[in-house]
C-alpha cells in the first residue's frame, strides 16, 4: 500500500499521513487487523522523520482507529460502520460550514450553491 507527502501542503506531514490511512480505513482498502508498515520503514520510503510517523500511529491510536501491539507493530482496529459514517458526516459538515461562509462573503444564494452542487453531481463542469 502507497503512501505520500506533499511538501507543497499546507497539512503537517502527521496529518497528511493520518488522512491517508484513515481513507484507506474508510474505503476498506485497509480492513481489521491489517498491519500497518513499520514507523521506520514508512519514515525511510517517504522521506521523513520518524517521529512524524510515530505521531501519525498514536494519533490514529487516539481516534481509535489503530491499535499498537507491543513487539509486533501497529493494526487497525475493528471498526463500527455507523461511527465511521458518523464521523465522515461531521467531516462534511464542517467543511460545508466553511464554503458556505465563503460562498456568503460573496452575495451568493443557497440557490446557486444548490445549482453548482447539482451540477457536480451529474459530473458536468460548472463554469468551465
Amino acid at each position: 500500500m502507497r503512501y505520500f507527502i506533499d511538501n507543497n501542503s499546507n497539512l503537517a506531514n502527521y496529518s497528511q499521513l493520518m488522512n491517508q490511512i484513515k481513507e484507506k480505513i474508510y474505503n476498506h482498502e485497509l480492513k481489521e487487523n491489517d498491519q500497518l508498515p513499520s514507523i521506520r520503514l514508512l519514515a525511510k520510503e517517504l522521506h521523513i522523520a520518524i517521529i512524524t510517523v510515530k505521531r501519525a500511529y498514536d494519533e490514529l491510536e487516539k481516534e481509535g482507529f489503530v491499535e499498537s501491539r507491543q513487539g509486533k507493530g501497529c493494526f487497525v482496529k475493528k471498526q463500527f460502520l455507523p461511527q465511521l459514517l458518523e464521523d465522515k458526516k461531521n467531516e462534511l459538515q464542517n467543511e460545508l460550514i466553511q464554503i458556505i461562509d465563503e460562498y456568503k462573503k460573496y452575495g451568493i444564494t443557497q440557490k446557486d450553491v444548490s445549482t453548482i452542487f447539482k451540477i457536480i453531481e451529474k459530473g458536468e463542469n460548472y463554469g468551465k
